[in-house]
């Protein structure tokens, strides 16, 4: 199993939980206007005048062979709304109850 961590602009929220559904991935948590702001580009999402927009962070857990769709979906809906701001970071699950 793999854990995945999306983070997200809020606008996208719809459209990424539509991915989580297409590819039957029930079980997630999500947080809620998030803020922050990429490494290398796009504008800072922080909720303030200056800056409005905000972020929302999936943290899903998922089998090996679902990891490679999910990532290709993400990266498609990333492509298409670059300026939104959408990344995803995978690791290993080394336990679970």
């Amino acid at each position: 199993m793999k854990t995945v961590f999306i983070a997200y602009n809020q606008a996208l929220t719809e459209k990424v939980e539509f991915v989580l559904d297409k590819l039957n991935l029930r079980g997630f948590t999500r947080w809620n206007q998030v803020q922050g702001r990429g490494s290398v580009d796009g504008e800072p999402h922080m909720g303030t005048h200056t800056w409005p927009a905000l972020n929302e962070t999936i943290l899903t857990i998922v089998p090996d062979e679902k990891v490679a769709p999910l990532l290709e979906r993400l990266r498609s809906l990333n492509s298409k709304a670059e300026m939104q701001g959408l990344r995803a970071f995978v690791w290993n699950v080394e336990d679970a109850i």
